[in-house]
């Protein structure tokens, strides 16, 4: 069979569904992709057909502080011609294709092409609070700010809230595009987009669906790609040379203004030396002095085993490779589901969940030596036995399993 697997994001949307793409391979099955152009030499120098879409995205993580905010129009301009975009690259990408994976929930356009094909159209989520459940907020909430949701007992009313403005912001660009292609148009964006049975691809232990007799969720663990990369002789050298430091990342999210230096400094205020990845934002070490490492794209489920700790922004994909690795974290989240997983590292007692927003040198060194403490530490090493790898495997075996 052949399946199409699309998403527009950063590398933490698409690195698992190319983990998925690979189990898929191994069970014999032709898989394409559908990604923004920033993934298409990686994911072709894989051996894996790719069809890019949209813009490159590597920009929005660099600071510039001349941009201005877009106006209401400009916003929606942009929503128009994202939308117009989905429903002619998908649709192209999905001809001969038996079934569409979508992943992320600004997958406007998958669930009406796979409808208009006649395909099953199956909808994943990398974090819980991406799909409505009483037991939490939306993480939508979330997605432009920087304070989390307070803690209620009940969250359906803020769902219905959420269900509006999905209605809201998309309603009538789906429905026009779906009217285009002979369509009926949908009352309820969210629920046509998540379906009614979206799939969890989260790690039990790690983010639990919140209730556990529901059908309605299928949680196959997280999809995590296997990486046997070797590490620079550059950086081992950094890393034989003397205790383990401290890692510092945020991926491919911007980065607050001036991060490198409150970083690096929190560091040295605990006597613990550093790595510091570049990202999308560019971090760059402050000075020259030996206590400091900077490196690019690498094999992070190495490195993190050689850590003292991961001090990251909190996506899912960082998030579950440092639980993996064992290292203690300290997660600084800026928006959507990073307030989540701070949270949850935090109850789970395997790292700190830093104040959101820019951290202080203060802030950060003090978060630090509270991860480091022997017993969070302990308490890391015990729960990466528990973090499954077989997520992407368990994925790839249900989705065919229909078709044979």
């Amino acid at each position: 069979m052949r399946i199409l697997l699309s998403t527009i994001g950063t590398r933490g949307d698409v690195q698992p569904l190319v983990a998925i793409a690979l189990a898929l391979q191994a069970l014999d099955q032709e898989v394409r992709l559908c990604v923004p152009p920033d993934f298409c030499d990686w994911i072709e120098s894989l051996g894996m057909f790719v069809t890019p879409i949209g813009p490159e995205l590597r920009s929005t993580g660099r600071a510039n502080p001349t941009a201005t905010r877009p106006t209401p129009e400009q916003r929606r301009q942009m929503m128009v011609d994202t939308v117009a975009t989905q429903f002619e690259t998908i649709a192209a990408a999905a001809q001969g294709c038996d079934v569409i994976v979508g992943a992320t929930a600004l997958q406007i356009a998958a669930p009406s092409i796979a409808e208009q094909m006649g395909i099953p159209y199956v909808f994943v989520a990398y974090c819980p609070m991406v799909l409505p459940s009483p037991h939490h907020a939306p993480s939508v909430l979330g997605m432009l700010g920087d304070t989390p949701i307070p803690t209620k007992n009940d969250y359906r009313d803020l769902w219905v809230q959420d269900t509006q403005r999905w209605n809201d912001l998309w309603g009538s660009l789906l429905n026009s595009h779906r009217a285009s292609l002979g369509l009926a148009p949908v009352s309820d964006v969210r629920s046509h987009i998540l379906t009614d049975r979206p799939w969890l691809a989260a790690d039990p232990t790690l983010a639990p669906w919140p209730d556990p007799v529901d059908p309605s969720v299928f949680q196959t663990g997280a999809w995590i790609l296997p990486d046997e990369r070797l590490l620079s002789p550059e950086l081992e050298a950094f890393l034989d040379a003397g205790e383990p430091p401290v890692y510092f990342g945020f991926g491919s999210i911007r980065a607050p203004e001036a991060l490198s230096q409150v970083m690096i400094t929190s560091a040295r205020a605990i006597g613990r030396r550093a790595i510091l990845s570049q990202g999308w934002a560019g971090l760059s070490l402050v000075d020259s002095e030996p206590d400091c490492w900077v490196i690019g794209e690498g094999n992070q489920q190495a490195l993190f085993k050689r850590v003292a700790a991961v001090v990251h922004h909190g996506g899912a994909g960082t998030t579950t490779t440092a639980a993996l690795a064992g290292a203690p974290q300290v997660i600084i989240p800026q928006m959507y589901d990073q307030h989540y997983w701070a949270q949850r590292i935090h109850n789970l007692g395997i790292g700190i969940a830093h104040t959101p927003g820019t951290p202080t040198a203060d802030s950060l060194a003090i978060a630090l030596q509270l991860a480091l403490q022997p017993d969070m530490a302990a308490r890391a090493q015990s729960i990466a036995t528990t973090v499954r790898r077989d997520g992407a495997q368990t994925a790839a075996q249900h989705l065919i399993t229909p078709f044979y």
